[in-house]
């Protein structure tokens, strides 16, 4: 049966007072690499249906995988009963109203690993020459296409069609002394250039062949993009909420009530910051409408299917926007505004546009660093994070890498970060080392901080 017939049925079956079917299914291909040899390879094909049943106010929410046409009316049956059994629900809203979408009557996209078609022979042109250079090089690369269709008591028919592929790519040396790690997101791997990769790789390896060993302090410190996309979706996930802020919980609350919209987090900095999410944004496309399995915090089961637009939450350098659902809007007397499966951070005011290499180059000392890892929040009230870096932080002198140092825990608030800022690089499509996996569609600029925070040395490597 296809995912539109089951929604259809799933709808026709209910006898609630309003009820949500997704339908997802997802096609995966993937490859893996260890010791300069290509591994494994596979595809799978998963399918797993939601059935939010409406009953008196209250609902009931389940999601199972392997429903086909006969087994379609047992989930929405389940699915009313847990709404019976459930307590009523905070954030009843009406269902969203809709017609038809566009595109509602297509299959679900596909992959298949001839995904890979240009990766897999640029891998051998790469095992030898780490062979070559005596390293050896690990990894993974996944892509999943991830076809949505969404439909409701109230006529709503939504479908999307999510491409989401990553490359990870790791070499050592030999003797295992020496580690470095690069990532990468791709909607198709076309623009996946693995010999570029490799080639910095073996860079970072022969940076590393000077260890020098520095306490803990303040540094000038330059963030790449990915490193940045950590700390901007930490703060996206757990700090943007305006319930949150409204009731003092969050580092966008003001001190005796209210939030901070409207406030210049920036300062009088130089380089001012947007903070942004677009559906339609080139490189990070992503679910017009909401998606959501699950209401909690900006998340609203009764609001699937809602149209989402572009949001600006931070605007030059100003907080303008926090996230609700229908029902946290209500709570709080702030516009609606969901969470948005993206995330574009740029420099609207003071940035240089200037590559990593670049902005290296123009740094008399400093730290470069490469990926974040372990990141946790310490105080939401600042947003104050804590992790660590891994798989090299390098030594900047003149202008030029001069050996790597040891590793560091960090304490930072990406927010406090705001003012203190002196350079902004250029936006690039980019992949967070500890959430990519979960928030792979963020485009980011590198950053300068004059300070940044290296609370201790850190053992990790």
């Amino acid at each position: 049966m296809t995912p539109q017939q089951l929604v259809e049925r799933a709808i026709d079956r209910s006898a609630a007072d309003g009820c949500v079917v997704l339908v997802e299914d997802a096609d995966q291909a993937n490859l893996r690499w260890a010791n300069n040899t290509a591994t494994t390879n596979g595809v799978s094909r998963r399918r797993r249906v939601t059935v939010v049943s409406i009953v008196d106010g209250r609902a009931g929410v389940l999601t199972r995988a392997g429903v086909d046409g006969d087994s379609i009316e047992d989930l929405v049956r389940a699915s009313e009963a847990a709404a019976r059994a459930a307590e009523p629900a905070e954030d009843e809203r009406p269902l969203v109203d809709g017609g038809p979408d566009t595109g509602w009557d297509e299959e679900p996209g596909a992959t298949s690993i001839g995904v890979f078609a240009d990766v897999a022979p640029a891998l051998g042109e790469a095992f030898a020459a780490a062979s070559a250079a005596g390293s050896l090089l690990f990894g993974y690369a996944e892509h999943t296409v991830s076809t949505t269709y969404l439909g409701t008591s109230t006529g709503v028919r939504r479908r999307h069609a999510q491409p989401t592929g990553s490359l990870s790519l790791n070499a050592k040396s030999a003797g295992f002394d020496r580690s470095a790690y690069v990532a990468v997101p791709s909607v198709d791997f076309r623009d996946v250039d693995l010999g570029a990769l490799g080639a910095d790789l073996a860079r970072r390896l022969d940076w590393a062949r000077r260890q020098v060993a520095l306490p803990a302090g303040r540094y000038e410190t330059i963030l790449p993009p990915g490193a940045v996309a950590d700390l901007w979706t930490y703060a996206y996930w757990l700090g943007m909420s305006g319930r949150d802020a409204a009731e003092g919980r969050s580092v966008f609350g003001r001190p005796g009530g209210g939030t901070r919209l409207g406030e210049r987090l920036s300062g009088a900095a130089p380089v001012r910051l947007t903070v942004r999410s677009d559906p339609g944004a080139p490189g990070v496309a992503c679910a017009p409408f909401v998606i959501t399995q699950a209401s909690g915090g900006a998340d609203s089961v009764f609001d699937n299917g809602l149209p989402l637009g572009p949001t600006d939450w931070i605007a030059d350098g100003t907080l303008t926007t926090l996230m609700t659902s229908r029902y946290t809007a209500g709570l709080t007397g702030l516009p609606v505004a969901p969470p948005v499966d993206n995330l574009v951070v740029s420099a609207s005011t003071g940035g240089s546009g200037r590559s990593v290499a670049e902005m290296v180059a123009g740094t008399a000392r400093g730290l470069l660093l490469n990926t974040l890892w372990y990141v946790n929040m310490v105080d939401p009230r600042t947003l104050l994070c804590t992790g660590l870096t891994r798989d090299g932080v390098y030594l900047v002198e003149n202008g030029e890498v001069t050996g790597v140092v040891n590793n560091f825990r960090f304490n930072e608030s990406p927010v406090e970060l705001l003012h203190r800022v002196t350079e902004a690089g250029r936006t690039e499509r980019c992949l967070g080392r500890e959430f990519g996996e979960h928030f792979n569609r963020t485009a980011m600029p590198a950053l300068r901080v004059p300070d940044f925070n290296m609370s201790s040395v850190s053992a990790a490597s």
